[in-house]
C-alpha cells in the first residue's frame, strides 16, 4: 500500500461509487464523470491497493474479499469528511441538494411515505429520499458508515454509538374479506383459531410475532399460506376466507384499497413499538437533525396513520 501522502483520496470516492452501483458506467453517471475517467481511477486504485478490487460477474462488477474488507472504513471516512465540511455551513432545506437514505421495512412504507413525502416536497424541493431494507445485523455498521442516514425498526440490541427514540406504538388487527361467511364484524378468539391464516414474513421459516403472542397463551393457529408482502396477502384475503394479522395502521391502509374488514385482534397483546435510529457521529449534523425532526413530526401529528393504536386517534 502506498504512503497516504502519495494517494489521491478522490480515488476512494470512485471506489465507493463502483461498489454501490456495480459497474464503471453506472458509477460514472453517478459521479458525473466520463467512463474513461472512472476506468482510469479504478486502474490507479488497483495499483495503489495491490488488488483487483472488482471482478467481472456477468454484466456487473463484484467486489473482491479485499474490497469488502475496506468498504466500511472507506464509507465512514467519506461520510465523516462530508459531515465535517457540511457543518461549516448552515443547512437550508429549501436550497439543499442531497439524498437521504432511510432504512425501513417495507411494511412501514405504505403508512409512513404517503405522510412523509408531501412534507418533503413542501419544505425541501431538491432533497431526494431513498428507502432501503437494512439488515438488522448490519444496521449499526450501515449507520456508522453513512450508507444509511437513519432507520426505523423494532427495538434492537445496539451499542451506545447508536441513538434511538421510540416514535410509535401500534396494536394488532386482523384482516378478513367483506362478506366472510363466519365473521360479520366481530371476532372472538375461538372463531379466530377456527379459521386458516396467512403469515407475512421475509424469513423462510419461524414464528411470527402474533404466533409468539398466541403461544404465550397456549394457543396455536393453522397457517395455510406464508408470503413476503402484506399487499399480496391482502389480495388473497379479499378472495378467500383466509385471515391475515398485521398492525392497525397497515390494516387500515389495505382496507381502503381492497374489499376488506378490519377486526380487533382477539387477544390482549402489547403494542408493537417502532424506533428511530441514527448514529452518534451525525447527532449534531444539521441535515440529519432536520430529517429526524421531520420523521418525528409526521408520526406524532394528530391523525397520523402511525399514531393509531388503542387509546389514540
Amino acid at each position: 500500500m502506498a504512503h497516504l501522502s502519495n494517494v489521491d483520496l478522490n480515488l476512494f470516492v470512485v471506489f465507493d461509487a463502483i461498489y454501490t452501483e456495480g459497474g464503471v458506467t453506472q458509477a460514472a453517471r453517478r459521479l458525473n464523470l466520463t467512463q474513461p475517467a472512472v476506468s482510469h481511477a479504478l486502474a490507479k486504485l488497483r495499483e495503489t491497493c495491490g488488488d483487483q478490487l472488482f471482478v467481472r460477474n456477468g454484466r456487473t462488477l463484484s467486489p473482491t474479499p479485499a474490497a469488502r474488507q475496506i468498504i466500511s472504513a472507506v464509507r465512514q471516512s467519506i461520510y465523516g469528511l462530508k459531515t465535517t465540511l457540511g457543518g461549516l455551513t448552515a443547512f437550508d432545506p429549501q436550497t439543499a441538494r442531497l439524498q437521504f437514505t432511510i432504512g425501513m421495512r417495507d411494511v412501514l412504507e405504505s403508512t409512513l411515505l404517503p405522510e412523509l413525502m408531501p412534507a418533503i416536497c413542501r419544505q425541501a424541493p431538491h432533497i431526494d429520499i431513498a428507502v432501503v431494507k437494512a439488515g438488522r445485523r448490519d444496521l449499526e455498521a450501515e449507520l456508522a458508515s453513512g450508507a444509511i442516514d437513519a432507520a426505523i425498526d423494532v427495538l434492537l440490541p445496539v451499542s451506545s454509538d447508536v441513538r434511538q427514540t421510540r416514535i410509535t406504538a401500534q396494536s394488532l388487527a386482523v384482516l378478513a374479506r367483506k362478506g366472510h361467511p363466519r365473521l360479520r364484524g366481530k371476532l372472538t378468539l375461538k372463531s379466530y383459531l377456527a379459521e386458516e391464516h396467512i403469515v407475512v414474513s421475509s424469513r423462510r421459516r419461524g414464528q411470527s410475532q402474533e404466533d409468539l403472542e398466541l403461544a404465550r397463551g397456549g394457543y396455536r393457529r393453522s397457517v395455510r399460506l406464508r408470503c413476503q408482502h402484506y399487499f399480496a396477502a391482502a389480495r388473497v384475503v379479499s378472495t378467500t376466507d383466509l385471515l391475515c394479522s398485521t398492525t392497525r395502521p397497515v390494516a387500515d391502509v389495505l382496507a381502503k384499497v381492497l374489499p376488506l374488514q378490519v377486526l380487533t385482534f382477539p387477544l390482549a397483546t402489547p403494542d408493537f413499538d417502532a424506533f428511530l435510529y441514527w448514529h452518534a457521529n451525525v447527532d449534531a449534523d444539521p441535515a440529519n437533525r432536520w430529517l429526524r425532526a421531520l420523521l418525528l413530526a409526521q408520526t406524532e401529528r394528530p391523525g397520523s396513520a402511525l399514531r393509531k393504536r388503542s387509546g389514540l386517534s
